[in-house]
């Protein structure tokens, strides 16, 4: 958070309610989360979806959107839409979007010749979280026909005990005149009720005989009892029903004459009781219609001129307070900046989601952690090859997710980045997915750094990449966004406004109260003192064995997992390392990472008053920041090296100049003062080494190994790792010290850079990119990537400096 952004009228607000608190009891802390968690239970937390909803209960209600056009019989199995695919849709994603009150979806398909809207609302009240609805609009594009049809199913499933049966519609029957209704129950969200309801449009008059048997200007529903691991398949279920019902038309019709697709690719009008709905509509033309959750504890029912009333005022308060938040800062003031930033973050948080399922570990090889025998990657194939992983859990996890169509997953580095701009927007949010992370822990403090949970969850992984090893590290972002809520319980002490903001209080229910943030950072704290030691333990490095010259003989780590092609527990898979792998290499992103995390585990036991907890990571935190300089600086090279041990047991750096190089000074442990800072900004700025017109490359240009293999992380531009390059960047340049004016000038440039590209790519192709070219600047890789790409958003609401004067005061 930026110096100004304390006298916004959020924090002010804040710092007077906090002012004006009184000290909670554990009783009224305890309300205060059961309050923030209410307006959470809802959601579309199925992220893999174009549009599916569920509340964060383990075994629940489900609801989910599909979709295809019916004017010929070749292209239904190809267009028929459900999960998040890339590189089928033009376009996709939500357009406005807050987690507790909802907002609007677009997506853009042009097989299908139509656009999609969905808007989803929530309605608080009641005992059980509340009731929802979502309005669904097609809207043919240019070139559909006149008559363009369209089949839109919406279904709900039930996992678990309770009940769930069509109202009022009979079997006999040939669909159901206008609404459709659903009525269930279970211990959870207790009684209540879902409404299809009939919407607008035109229906399709086929001719054929056949319509006299499936009239299409009625909603067909087919209930069913599917077993429960069945359930999230439910395109292969629908497939294998339209087979059915096709199989039984063609003989009573012929080939001859058979029915029109509209006709043909119609569900079974069954309505019933049991654990399955499928309820389907076809159109032609443009059409409307909403699906409405109405908890039976709520005050009253929520009808379609609710929905209608709301959907405007949700939108229109999003954009009102995302001004207040992250407006874009010169230059990004023109042309679709701020278009472009509400769509990042509302695709941020529209891709959070609610997991639930066994994940499979590998604990059979428990003293894998020393890797301490050359070639011990080998021996970690040969326990790999074995296959002993054990189905674990079940767990839940609710996360914010980096891709929807080829990650929709909870990744543990990417979770740090992914929360920096929501605990700008939502504090108690972000903390009640950083809780979630943590109730993941193991005994040993290991987290699992990706998180597969279930059988829908790892449909979308490779099974080679399915199993999670408990000596496998990951980098500790979370305690990043830790430190930034310190941050703004420092800035709230601080400032001593009278200003009210009581609209924002539900974003900031544990922000605004010191004890209910202290509470959460006490329940906290164990865990995170556990998971720092078990960092300590199982990734330490090997100093005293190789007789290395450094100020501590302890502090220094390496990643564990290594391959001679790939450490992926660093998440730069692929970044050139020492070769061949050696149990005595030292990493100087992962010292690094260590620093951070000491660093931040310091601060939070100094505001719980751990005083001896304290003064023992401030002994840790000196001993790493002096031995990154002993085992990592290289004179030779002017860089920041990985170490290694030669063919003479000697200590050896082993110099790959990009990202990795920049590590000491991304997690900010390169001060302003700093010997080495010289030549760190020398290394930014040397367009033949890492500056390009937009971004930081991984790796330098000038590197053997630049654009080699699978060039993953070795050339192209992330913007995670830009993002804490332009955020040191923005410090340096705030405080007065020998190399202020370029880091001013190199922040101001990269600042834009990094804007620019991200934004051309968006407005080129309609998506954000999991990386960017050095060369071109286009987007690469995985598509509608709005993870970590996402931090654009805080780097255009970062201050401009560009033309002003650099004053101690900024």
């Amino acid at each position: 958070m930026t110096r100004d952004s304390r006298h916004s009228p959020l924090w002010k607000g804040l710092a007077c309610l906090w002012a004006l608190q009184l000290p909670l009891t554990s009783a009224q802390v305890a309300g205060i989360e059961k309050a923030t968690n209410d307006s959470l239970l809802w959601g579309p937390y199925r992220p893999n979806l174009y549009f599916g909803v569920r509340p964060r209960i383990p075994k629940s209600l489900m609801g989910g959107l599909m979709w295809t056009r019916v004017e010929d019989y070749s292209s239904v199995q190809n267009t028929f839409r459900h999960t998040c695919e890339q590189h089928e849709l033009d376009g996709y994603g939500w357009d406005e979007y807050d987690v507790r009150s909802g907002g609007r979806q677009t997506i853009h398909d042009p097989a299908n010749r139509i656009d999609i809207t969905t808007e989803f609302i929530k309605f608080p009240g009641g005992e059980h979280g509340g009731s929802w609805g979502a309005r669904i609009k097609g809207t043919p594009r240019e070139d559909a026909s006149p008559n363009l049809r369209t089949t839109v199913l919406w279904y709900n499933s039930l996992e678990g005990l309770g009940s769930l049966e069509v109202q009022g519609a009979k079997a006999e029957e040939t669909g159901v005149e206008g609404d459709v209704v659903l009525k269930g129950q279970t211990a959870e969200l207790g009684d209540f009720q879902v409404t299809i309801t009939e919407g607008k449009g035109d229906h399709p008059l086929t001719g054929h005989p056949s319509y006299d048997e499936k009239p299409l200007d009625r909603t067909l529903v087919h209930s069913g009892q599917v077993p429960e691991d069945a359930l999230w398949q439910v395109k292969n279920l629908l497939f294998a029903h339209l087979k059915g019902q096709i199989d039984q038309l063609i003989p009573k019709y012929g080939e001859d004459n058979p029915p029109p697709p509209a006709q043909v690719y119609t569900i079974q009008h069954q309505p019933s009781s049991g654990n399955i709905h499928l309820v389907q509509k076809v159109f032609e033309g443009p059409f409307e219609f909403d699906v409405i959750f109405s908890s039976g504890s709520a005050p009253t029912k929520i009808t379609s001129e609710d929905l209608t009333e709301q959907i405007d005022s949700v939108t229109s308060g999003f954009s009102t307070r995302f001004a207040d938040i992250f407006k874009p800062q010169a230059p990004f003031l023109k042309e679709r900046y701020e278009e472009f930033s509400k769509s990042l973050f509302s695709n941020l948080i529209g891709g959070i989601g609610y997991f639930y399922g066994d994940s499979r570990v590998d604990r059979s090889y428990d003293s894998a952690y020393e890797e301490d025998s050359e070639g011990f990657w080998e021996e970690a194939a040969e326990a790999r090859g074995k296959n002993q992983a054990q189905f674990e859990g079940p767990s839940e996890l609710y996360t914010s997710i980096p891709s929807r169509p080829f990650f929709p997953r909870g990744f543990l580095w990417d979770e740090g980045f992914h929360l920096l701009p929501v605990i700008d927007w939502d504090a108690d949010l972000t903390l009640d997915i950083i809780k979630s992370w943590f109730k993941l822990m193991d005994e040993d403090g290991w987290i699992g750094r990706e998180q597969i949970l279930g059988a829908e969850a790892r449909s979308k992984v490779p099974e080679e990449f399915q199993v999670q090893f408990p000596h496998y590290a990951n980098p500790p972002t979370l305690f990043m966004v830790i430190t930034s809520f310190l941050d703004k319980l420092d800035a709230l002490k601080t400032d001593t406004s009278n200003e009210k903001l009581l609209h924002e209080k539900s974003y900031f229910m544990q922000l605004s109260n010191r004890e209910a943030a202290l509470q959460y950072l006490r329940t906290l704290y164990p865990l995170l003192k556990r998971h720092y030691f078990w960092f300590r333990k199982t990734q330490a490095g090997d100093i005293k064995s190789y007789d290395r010259e450094a100020f501590s003989t302890k502090e220094g780590y390496r990643w564990r997992g290594r391959t001679p092609q790939h450490i992926l527990t660093s998440g730069l898979d692929d970044y050139p390392r020492a070769q061949p792998p050696h149990p005595g290499e030292l990493h100087v992103d992962l010292i690094s990472w260590m620093g951070m995390m000491t660093r931040a585990i310091k601060r939070i036991a100094v505001y719980l008053g751990e005083e001896d907890d304290a003064l023992e990571f401030a002994k840790y935190d000196e001993a790493i920041t002096r031995n990154i300089d002993d085992l990592h600086w290289s004179d030779r090279a002017k860089t920041y090296c990985d170490a290694t041990i030669d063919d003479y047991e000697e200590h050896a750096l082993v110099c790959h100049k990009g990202y990795i190089s920049l590590f000491p000074f991304l997690t900010g442990l390169v001060d302003k003062d700093s010997k080495r800072l010289g030549a760190v900004l020398d290394l930014i700025a040397d367009e033949e080494e890492l500056w390009s017109p937009y971004g930081l490359r991984s790796l330098s240009k000038n590197d053997e190994f630049y654009h080699t293999a699978e060039d993953y992380w070795r050339g192209p531009i992330w913007m995670n790792m830009n993002y804490l390059a332009v955020s040191q960047l923005l410090n340096i340049a705030q405080h007065k010290g020998p190399h202020q004016t370029r880091a001013k000038t190199l922040y101001t440039e990269l600042r834009k850079n990094l804007v620019n590209t991200v934004y051309e790519s968006w407005k080129e192709t309609g998506f954000a990119w999991e990386q960017y070219n050095p060369e071109t600047g286009k987007g690469q890789r995985t598509q509608h990537f709005t993870g970590w790409t996402s931090l654009v958003v805080k780097i255009m609401a970062m201050p401009d400096l560009s033309g002003a004067r650099v004053r101690d005061e900024l």
